[in-house]
């Protein structure tokens, strides 16, 4: 399969909700800075699926979750999680939501449980949304 020219960042409804769940977020420059790559190479993520990206603010400008980015790059585990998460048809949106979602059973945010890489735990219950 061909991948896109541009990667596809969502334009959704719902982005706003976001700002309630997601602490902190990162520009594409932000990005790039942060893991010391150019700013094609994190587009070229986002393209590829390693990170998702949501249009905030009133220039919508693509931002990152601060959390999917670690100074080597996109978070270890997260392309495979919203691949799963995609699979079991939630929208970059609602993958974003869940993510960062505290989850009891966890405890905390399948986000905080990738950082601690227990992604076994969090695949699981993205497979289990599918049902």
């Amino acid at each position: 399969m061909v991948a896109p020219l541009r990667a596809e960042i969502a334009r959704e409804k719902g982005t706003e909700e976001l700002d309630a769940l997601v602490p902190e977020w990162l520009t594409v420059p932000d990005v790039a800075e942060l893991t010391g790559q150019d700013q094609r190479v994190v587009r070229r993520w986002l393209q590829e699926r390693e990170l998702v990206a949501v249009r905030r603010g009133e220039r919508s400008v693509a931002h990152v979750p601060a959390a999917f980015v670690t100074a080597e790059g996109p978070l270890n585990h997260l392309k495979g999680t919203l691949s799963v998460l995609g699979d079991s048809g939630y929208t970059d949106v609602e993958a974003l939501a869940w993510l960062f979602t505290p989850d009891e059973t966890l405890p905390g945010t399948p986000i905080e449980a990738l950082r601690a890489n227990r992604k076994t735990e969090v695949r699981r219950r993205a497979q289990a949304l599918s049902f």
